[in-house]
């Protein structure tokens, strides 16, 4: 990783095995570090490709924080993670970081299977303090049994996860028991009060030092020794001096001692206020307010934060990113597209994410339907009830969320929507396999989650031209809630059609005749499944391939004809097991369509989670590419009467 390869020399940075190495280096050195591993980072990601823009705001604060505390004794727990590639960098991963976000590699986000600077795995935001809260309490249970010893436990989270409200029960819980713990609010976007000059940092320090803590401890503890209305002034007067110098937070109030706002790129204010936070002897969690900025010390990055946030490779020189080939368009702007056409013709359609508008492709119907458009930040559980209420007056939401961050709302999309009937058209993004992302961001489960509730209509389109048929058939379901699935990534670059179509609910369609063995298809393993039966009729078998469209309401006359006029049947989904194969075999089990001998076989994505690759490496991990479909057939065939 030295200069042999064309990069830029790391003298410091190549000292550095583990965060033990940076406890006696001075702040001008730790300064130099920071420099280094900037540059280190920026080449990393041209390379690789990843999350810059959040890995370059914290440089400093993750130089800071193990330059203080003693990792991995110390917990240190990063919310989210995708911020961390400075922390793997420092904590002896270093040798293998242009593997980040491979196959075989290291993982985009913190991982306690990766090494033990990882306390926490993440992933998805604001789990950070609830998870540092259950660490803190641990520990002050094995001390009570003279079986652990002290340390130190710190959470890092950002400005955009404090929108969930996970993230705000934490930290009341926190604040109630007086957990000793510390929380870093890494703020590098919402303008929470900025720091002024260098009297804010000034007020920081003093505000955190010993001195002044003691000086206050003392002053509560004697008013918990006098009458409780004295106690009530003095407590008055603490919060007033306290008000005088920060100004009076929302975190306060939620019992967290608040220190800040500070510089996060200042290690002559990071390292005093940590130290300082680290041995203060209060009770009640320590919430650091540190102010950074998105792309810190990379031009392009600093003028388009969103752009560079999560990026393609790129040339350092210009931060141009790598040019994908033309072609076909991607699900998300497919979908996007739809739903504008139908929101010119019916303007009850709403249209909501939460902290999603480019990734869902909503930023373009916001564009065009400004007022029409809620992205309401990282909060999916609201986005889901507040989609509800919308649809309670009348109005035709489309909430657009990952399949994976939908996870995060399942009760609300039971009690508030499927139990009250309320047309809610989910548009579940990102389903199926994602690729570098890996299992915390997988949609491996919404086939099951939503495939159980009653009276939900739950889509998967073929291709991107089923996409567009089914955005319009969601519009037209307004006695229920309704779902559509569909992956990340480019369609299959089929003609889009000119108009769409409401499909007839519940109903599939048979897509190739044959007759030895039927494969039922749901989403976009159709392809597949169709050159699967390309090559099986090769070998002179005839396979029939059907496109399910709907998970719910199944298409009951459909399995059963192929169930009745084949002698196998294979059913495959890019879904866990219990989601729509699960249903099809239940069906068959009830009609005793499976007593006459009939094969039958569901592939679905493993009984495991699937770490980060490609999209195609995940799907062939799985088993779910061309070649196991033709497995699967000839082995159910060599079982199947007169097939031996």
């Amino acid at each position: 990783m030295g200069e042999e390869s064309g990069r830029t020399a790391t003298p410091l940075l190549d000292r550095i095995k583990t965060p033990r190495d940076l406890w006696n280096l001075s702040i001008e050195q730790l300064r130099q570090l920071a420099t280094e591993l900037r540059t280190e980072t920026i080449d990393v990601v041209s390379q690789t490709g990843g999350h810059l823009g959040s890995s370059l705001a914290v440089i400093e604060l993750t130089i800071a924080l193990h330059a203080v505390f003693h990792t991995p004794h110390d917990r240190l727990i990063w919310d989210v993670g995708h911020q961390t590639y400075p922390h793997k960098i420092l904590t002896g991963r270093r040798d293998r970081i242009l593997t980040i976000r491979q196959r075989g590699g290291l993982a985009g986000f913190t991982a306690r299977s990766e090494s033990e600077y990882d306390p926490f795995g993440a992933g998805h935001s604001s789990t950070s303090i609830s998870a540092g809260l259950g660490m803190a309490v641990a520990r002050d249970l094995r001390m009570a049994e003279g079986s652990g010893g002290e340390r130190a436990i710190v959470c890092v989270i950002g400005d955009g996860a404090m929108s969930a409200g996970m993230a705000y029960e934490a930290m009341n819980n926190a604040g109630a028991m007086k957990a000793r713990m510390i929380i870093i609010l890494n703020d590098n976007e919402m303008s929470i009060a900025p720091p002024t000059g260098a009297m804010s940092g000034y007020l920081s320090r003093l505000v955190s030092s010993r001195k002044f803590l003691t000086l206050r401890d003392l002053g509560l503890k004697l008013a918990g020794q006098v009458s409780s209305r004295l106690e009530r002034k003095a407590r008055r007067v603490d919060a007033m001096a306290r008000s005088m110098m920060t100004g009076s937070t929302l975190f306060d109030d939620l019992g967290c001692y608040y220190i800040g706002p500070i510089d996060g790129h200042d290690l002559h204010q990071l390292i005093p206020v940590l130290r300082n936070a680290r041995e203060a002897d209060i009770d009640g969690p320590i919430l650091i307010h540190a102010v950074t900025r998105k792309g810190k010390g990379f031009a392009p990055a600093e003028r388009n934060p969103e752009k560079l946030h999560a990026v393609a490779r790129f040339d350092v020189a210009t931060g141009e990113q790598e040019k994908t080939k033309p072609g076909p368009p991607k699900y998300q702007d497919v979908f996007a597209k739809a739903l504008i056409t139908e929101a010119e013709q019916d303007p009850r359609i709403v249209a909501i994410t939460a902290a999603m508008p480019s990734g869902t492709g909503l930023d373009k119907f916001a564009a065009r339907f400004p007022s029409r458009f809620f992205d309401v930040g990282i909060a999916e559980q609201h986005a889901v009830t507040f989609a509800a209420g919308l649809a309670a007056e009348g109005m035709a939401p489309f909430c657009a969320i990952y399949s994976t961050f939908l996870q995060r709302a399942y009760d609300q999309i039971v009690h508030d929507v499927a139990i009250q009937r309320l047309p809610v058209r989910f548009a579940i993004d990102r389903a199926g396999p994602v690729g570098a992302d890996g299992a915390t961001h997988a949609g491996s489960f919404d086939l099951v989650y939503l495939g159980c509730l009653p009276d939900i209509v739950l889509m998967a389109p073929a291709d991107e031209a089923e996409l567009v048929h089914m955005v319009a058939t969601a519009r037209k379901i307004d006695d229920r809630p309704s779902a559509l699935r569909y992956p990340r990534g480019p369609g299959t670059g089929v003609l889009l059609p000119a108009k769409a179509e409401e499909l007839s609910i519940g109903r599939g369609r048979i897509v190739r005749e044959g007759s030895t063995a039927a494969i039922l298809s749901l989403g976009t393993r159709l392809a597949d499944a169709l050159e699967a039966a390309r090559l099986l009729e090769a070998d002179g078998l005839s396979v029939t391939v059907a496109d399910a469209r709907f998970a719910k309401p199944l298409d009951l006359e459909l399995i059963s004809q192929l169930a009745r006029s084949h002698p196998v049947l294979v059913t495959i989904e890019e879904g866990s097991a219990g989601g729509f194969g699960a249903a099809v075999m239940h069906h068959l089990t009830w009609e005793g369509l499976l007593d006459r001998r009939l094969v039958f076989r569901a592939m679905t994505l493993p009984d495991r989670f699937i770490d980060h690759d490609s999209q195609e490496g995940q799907l062939a991990d799985a088993k779910l590419k061309t070649m196991h479909i033709v497995e699967t057939v000839q082995q159910c065939l060599k079982q199947s009467v007169g097939h031996s």
